[in-house]
């Protein structure tokens, strides 16, 4: 089995989640209703025990410790797609991107279930049940805001736009494509991407909102290979802003 290529999905896939984790924490107490602070703060525990969870593998395949990996890393050396680290911005933003984002990472967990990688097929197992729940929540206010009031439509026909190019950085191709593909770790990129288009598309026929040519959209790339917008070292000095205090604490 090729380790680096292992790593490399394993690295990605754990930052994506730990950040959007942190992204999503930050509505807590701030939410637009109670229902939705405490939806979005459950959903982000959900997230950064499941990267939590992506750093054990790698510290099993000889990486550092989870909390090192964690909070010692600079912008640099992060592997998540860009979409994750954008500011939370209105709420309209962050529901579509936790649509957008929820539903490709289902889909991912559920394509590893038959990964050839036994410990990452396990994790996959455990996580669905979770990634269903948060693909159920977002699915519902999507489906209910995007066909409400004209205001509704409108703001969140705007987030989509302004979201979907960042969000096509998910499937960010990978060095090692061929290599996850070959050795059954993972299916790939190109077929996770065409299964989120039907989904996303199935779900927003049932709303008032449209969809873009997908031809017409420039994928933002970079944070696959550690090159960040200005928003991301911000956030992770916050992140390790204790562990940075005290790394040996034990609480």
């Amino acid at each position: 089995m090729n380790n680096a290529a292992l790593k490399e999905l394993l690295y990605k896939m754990a930052d994506d989640q730990l950040i959007l984790g942190h992204r999503n924490s930050e509505w807590t107490g701030m939410g637009p209703l109670l229902e939705e602070d405490i939806a979005f703060s459950s959903m982000a525990q959900d997230k950064i025990g499941q990267s939590h969870a992506l750093y054990q593998l790698l510290h099993q395949l000889g990486e550092q410790e989870p909390d090192t990996v964690a909070f010692t890393r600079n912008a640099g050396q992060f592997h998540n797609c860009i979409l994750v680290e954008l500011p939370n911005g209105e709420y309209d933003f962050s529901l579509i991107r936790h649509f957008l984002y929820d539903t490709a990472e289902a889909l991912r967990f559920e394509m590893l279930t038959r990964s050839s990688y036994k410990p990452l097929a396990e994790l996959a197992v455990k996580v669905r049940a979770e990634l269903r729940y948060h693909t159920l929540h977002a699915n519902t206010w999507v489906k209910q805001l995007g066909s409400a009031t004209e205001e509704s439509v409108s703001r969140l026909q705007l987030a989509l736009q302004q979201a979907l190019p960042h969000a096509l950085g998910i499937f960010e191709p990978s060095p090692y494509e061929q290599d996850l593909i070959t050795q059954g770790i993972f299916g790939g990129e190109d077929i996770l991407q065409e299964k989120w288009m039907k989904q996303i598309d199935l779900v927003l026929s049932q709303t008032q909102l449209s969809l873009p040519d997908w031809k017409l959209l420039k994928p933002v790339y970079g944070g696959r290979l550690g090159k960040h917008s200005e928003h991301l070292q911000p956030l992770l000095d916050e992140m390790s802003e204790v562990f940075g205090i005290d790394p040996t604490a034990e609480w």
